[in-house]
């Protein structure tokens, strides 16, 4: 994996890193498996805090490109609308996506009355 660009958003308080894997010879990497090496670029990042955004491989070519955001904490993590914390449900150990969870059930539970 090649660090096209790595960007500190202080204001959102993330770390934005646009990437390029070159896969030749091998399958197109997993949300899974970018996440992993992500962690391991950033050293002491929380695995529950990264999102992969806008991974891209072109046809013919054994290329993907994408944008990974590495949030400081959970609340850090609100600006990401509720679909991206859907799909990156998966690969977390729940506690980025714990305050969420909570407000729904609890919504759901207002809802029956």
């Amino acid at each position: 994996m090649e660090i096209v660009s790595r960007t500190e958003n202080k204001l959102l308080k993330r770390v934005e890193i646009d990437f390029k894997w070159s896969h030749k010879g091998s399958k197109t990497p997993s949300k899974k498996e970018v996440m992993d090496l992500v962690k391991t670029l950033e050293p002491g990042s929380n695995p529950d805090f990264i999102v992969v955004k806008n991974c891209n491989t072109r046809y013919g070519q054994a290329l993907t490109t994408g944008q990974a955001l590495i949030y400081e904490s959970a609340d850090a993590m609100t600006v990401e609308p509720e679909y991206i914390h859907e799909r990156h449900k998966g690969f977390r150990s729940g506690n980025a996506t714990e305050e969420s969870s909570e407000e729904s059930s609890e919504e759901s539970e207002d809802g029956g009355e």
